[in-house]
């Protein structure tokens, strides 16, 4: 009996685990009154894109690694702008706007006939390589909410005249869902005084549906609510030991202290001794905050910029991050083991080039000593 009780509750605790196992990966059920758009698991999300007249914005996970999320920010090319032609060109030609080239001017249908009156197109330049940049969790978070997406409720399909009134008929605004290697296209309508509870037409099948107000402003600023601005993953703390290089020289110290406070930087050369100098001089370099962060793959005008001074962080004589700064054509740029690229600093940071030289030729007096 002993034998078959314990084989019916061992049962009976599998059941129970394989149950609560299921309920732990089902998807979390929406609000009440809340209608499913796309009904996807989010693992199985692909891609979100938001677009309007001017940009898009693109949510995305790595190719290589799904657990990690990127944010594509680029510009759509500019449409031509129509130019009117001079008043005296009836002769059939070709009116040339200033700067305009051959594939942007428009030929003259003959105004002397009654037509109207020629236009050219405005010459306008390229929009720029979209940049793709490392996402924040506020991403993260933001990216879940489109797989399952929940709108707060269906009105099904409107006629041409419903459409109109609430924004959808000539919008430039749309969202594209990709889940599993194939997209869902919807229409986003523009909300009256840029803000509140936007309208969204399934393209698939016509039918629209009303958004909760708080899904599209974190995609619409996305470039200061979705982009990871951290400069390292670490925190003052969790090093033990700064290496600085300029001017072609190194000197490390041994560091100790903790956040929210600055470390203290004792020389290898002299441990009893904090430098001063070179703790207010790495409190400084530890708070730059970069004005624009470039993209993977991109570059500062001119190329490559001209290392400065270096800082180097290690943990238990192993290496835990980096701060390359560097002079370009236009400023000076920013670089660490968790940015994806180059970011251009503010400017007052001459100084801090200038102090670092500093701080690396104090060994040399430090040694004679």
């Amino acid at each position: 009996m002993k034998v078959r009780d314990l084989a019916v509750q061992g049962a009976l605790a599998a059941v129970a685990l394989v149950a609560a196992f299921l309920v732990w990966q089902r998807e979390p059920e929406g609000a009440p009154g809340e209608v499913t758009v796309v009904d996807a698991p989010a693992r199985a999300l692909d891609l979100v894109r938001y677009e309007d007249e001017a940009r898009f914005v693109e949510l995305f996970r790595d190719a290589k690694d799904r657990d990690q999320l990127w944010v594509r920010l680029g510009y759509k090319p500019p449409k031509p702008v129509p130019v009117p032609a001079a008043s005296g060109a009836a002769d059939g030609g070709v009116v040339a706007t200033p700067g305009a080239d051959a594939g942007t001017a428009v030929a003259a249908a003959g105004a002397d006939a009654g037509t109207a009156p020629v236009q050219v197109m405005a010459n306008t330049e390229p929009p720029p390589p979209p940049r793709e940049l490392r996402a924040n969790d506020v991403a993260e978070k933001l990216f879940a909410k489109f797989a399952p997406l929940r709108a707060m409720r269906s009105l099904g399909e409107l006629d041409a005249k419903k459409l109109e009134e609430v924004g959808l008929t000539s919008t430039q605004r749309k969202l594209t869902v990709t889940v599993g290697g194939k997209a869902q296209d919807f229409s986003l309508a523009s909300p009256a005084g840029g803000w509140g509870t936007p309208y969204l037409k399934r393209e698939a099948d016509g039918r629209v549906f009303l958004l909760g107000p708080a899904l599209l402003p974190d995609l619409e600023n996305a470039t200061s609510r979705l982009v990871d601005r951290r400069l390292h993953t670490f925190d003052l703390g969790e090093f033990d030991e700064v290496v600085i290089t300029a001017a072609g020289a190194s000197r490390t110290f041994t560091a100790s202290g903790k956040a929210p406070g600055p470390v203290n930087l004792m020389p290898k050369e002299s441990p009893d001794r904090p430098d001063e100098f070179a703790r207010n001089w790495h409190d400084r370099v530890w708070r730059l905050m970069p004005l624009d962060f470039l993209g993977r793959g991109e570059q500062p005008p001119g190329g490559e910029p001209e290392e400065s001074f270096r800082v180097e962080y290690r943990r238990d004589g192993k290496p835990l991050g980096e701060v390359r700064v560097a002079r370009g054509n236009d400023g000076f740029y920013v670089r660490t083991e968790h940015t994806t690229g180059w970011a251009r600093l503010h400017s007052g940071v001459d100084n801090l080039a200038t102090e670092a030289a500093k701080v690396t030729a104090q060994v040399s007096s430090s040694a004679g000593k």
